[in-house]
């Protein structure tokens, strides 16, 4: 299995002109689900044989304006929850078989202390259908 988790993200103001280094912090308190699947390629059944969940929380502290390596401060959690193999398998939502996946599915949200939080990349299966739609 490769689920090809990797998250980034960036050190500038998105939604502002100029790229000064503004980010102070970083907040993330993602859940999982996945599934080991055997698909029987003849009638397209799947067989669910594992459920596995997961979740990963995480919180640092940023000071742009120290030197590169001393920047970013782990706050907690200092070790994450282990996933969890669960003992009775849970059915696969419909829409995790078809598109958008997780990676397709993730959006960069701009949240400022004050104001209005602002969508600064949509979905990619939202911008596809905007991109058709044009």
């Amino acid at each position: 299995m490769n689920d090809n988790f990797y998250p980034s993200v960036t050190w500038a103001v998105p939604v502002n002109e100029g790229n000064a280094p503004r980010l102070t912090g970083i907040h993330r308190d993602q859940s999982f689900t996945t599934w080991l699947v055997a698909i029987n390629m003849a009638s397209g059944e799947h067989i669910i044989l594992q459920t596995i969940k997961w979740r990963m929380k995480l919180e640092i502290t940023v000071n742009p304006s120290l030197p590169l390596g001393q920047r970013a401060k782990l706050k907690e959690p200092f070790t994450q929850e282990q996933p969890q193999v669960l003992s009775k398998n849970e059915p696969i939502p419909p829409s995790a078989l078809v598109k958008p996946n997780a990676n397709d599915a993730q959006v960069l949200m701009w949240r400022p202390n004050n104001g209005q939080a602002v969508v600064v990349i949509a979905p990619r299966h939202q911008r596809i259908k905007a991109d058709k739609t044009q």
